[in-house]
């Protein structure tokens, strides 16, 4: 049964094509470093701290995924090769840039407290 279901998958990654598999992964980066930065900002300009902080990246990386989903049609598997998730990872590069920009915006607003 397994060797059904594992033609079953290389038959499906097969259907993809490559360049647009590419060119929705490099849409879902951007639109996940953009969620990610702007989550950042949030947290920085309502003084967040400590987990506050990261339960407000992880619900804005919740809320992106869910809005990517629904982009996808229910079928992320058609558009790219993690299937969901490669929706919901939220990519170690992203975590720092939150970070960044959390920090930063905290630093603007919050430097007199």
């Amino acid at each position: 049964m397994s060797t059904t279901t594992t033609t079953t998958a290389e038959n499906a990654a097969q259907l993809r094509f490559p360049p647009n598999v590419q060119y929705n992964a490099s849409r879902t980066y951007t639109v996940k470093f953009l969620s990610s930065c702007f989550a950042g900002a949030v947290a920085g300009v309502l003084g967040l701290q400590n987990w506050l902080g990261f339960a407000l990246f992880v619900l804005a990386t919740l809320l992106t995924s869910a809005c990517l989903y629904v982009k996808c049609k229910a079928r992320p598997a058609k558009y790219m090769a993690g299937g969901w998730w490669e929706l919901v990872n939220p990519g170690q590069e992203n975590i720092f840039s939150f970070v960044l920009v959390w920090t930063l915006f905290y630093g603007i607003v919050h430097v007199y407290d």
